[in-house]
């Protein structure tokens, strides 16, 4: 596969990973919680490396580490931050760029970010999945516990949607059919997180 088709495939499923975060939020908010998105995050939650070799680690480390330096400036913990979005993300076969890229645009790097509305973390996770799939002692401001929860609420909505990345998103952020937010993810991981 050519750099070009994998930048593709990449964009395609960060676009389906924020769409799927969306939609579990916004319907536990209006209908209660879908029930086969709780088993989703239940299996999840219980679950969990990455990279093919050594070398593609470094490489993709060193690069991504560059990118993000702005918003962590300790570089041991932006290693552990990327070491754990790569891990993450493959586990649900999304792309790691589309990751940071909704991390970016979820609550920009601050681990500790709550939500008007109360989504909590990287990736803006809403506290009521914790009782919903039985495990209310989980910390949604523990980097590892959010980004397992995250990426496995976006790829549930980026294949409810059939692999649409921008309607994923939207079900993600809970503004399914409108297209500031897809748009801004997808943004950002074409201008930030996949440049050559």
């Amino acid at each position: 596969m050519n750099w070009h088709h994998r930048i593709m495939a990449l964009r395609r499923a960060a676009c389906a990973c924020l769409l799927f975060l969306a939609a579990a939020a916004a319907q536990a908010q209006d209908a209660g919680a879908d029930p086969e998105l709780r088993e989703v995050l239940r299996n999840a939650a219980t679950d969990a490396p990455s990279f093919t070799d050594r070398f593609d680690a470094e490489v993709w480390l060193t690069d991504m580490s560059r990118r993000l330096e702005r918003q962590v400036r300790d570089p041991a913990e932006r290693i552990e931050l990327l070491t754990l979005v790569h891990m993450e993300a493959k586990r649900v076969e999304l792309p790691p760029e589309l990751i940071l890229a909704v991390i970016e645009v979820e609550s920009n790097f601050d681990r500790y970010a709550v939500s008007v509305a109360g989504a909590l973390g990287l990736m803006q996770i809403m506290p009521f999945w914790l009782d919903e799939i039985g495990r209310p002692d989980d910390n949604l401001l523990h980097t590892d516990t959010n980004l397992r929860y995250g990426c496995t609420i976006l790829r549930f909505y980026y294949d409810k949607e059939n692999g649409d990345l921008r309607r994923a998103l939207g079900r993600y952020n809970g503004s399914l059919g409108k297209r500031k937010y897809p748009n801004k993810v997808i943004d950002k991981l074409s201008r930030k997180w996949f440049q050559a």
